[in-house]
């Protein structure tokens, strides 16, 4: 599998991985494997993964376009500066996993 830079998000405690284009290869594999391995440089993690439900998304979504706004703006319809509730309409479109480590 090739490897792909992704933002990791902490929101309340919790690690969270929010595919930023949408529902790809790389989010569906990961769906149906349950698990994904993240690097840094040599570093492996292994995390177990939590479907989030869509009624869940919204705030995760308004932190993780907060936080990473440079980079993932441009993927989003909604400004980072909207409220939580904004991004509810739009909350089908982007899957979003909870990481649980191993």
């Amino acid at each position: 599998m090739r490897s792909m830079p992704v933002n990791v998000l902490t929101y309340n405690g919790r690690l969270f991985l929010v595919a930023t284009r949408g529902h790809t290869q790389w989010s569906r594999n990961a769906m149906a494997k349950g698990k994904v391995i993240l690097k840094r440089g040599r570093a492996r993690m292994e995390f177990s993964l939590r479907v989030v439900l869509d009624a869940e998304k919204p705030k995760i979504l308004k932190a993780y376009v907060s936080r990473f706004r440079w980079m993932v703006g441009r993927f989003f319809p909604i400004s980072a500066g909207s409220p939580s509730a904004a991004f509810a309409p739009i909350a089908d479109r982007y899957p979003v996993f909870e990481l649980i480590r191993e």
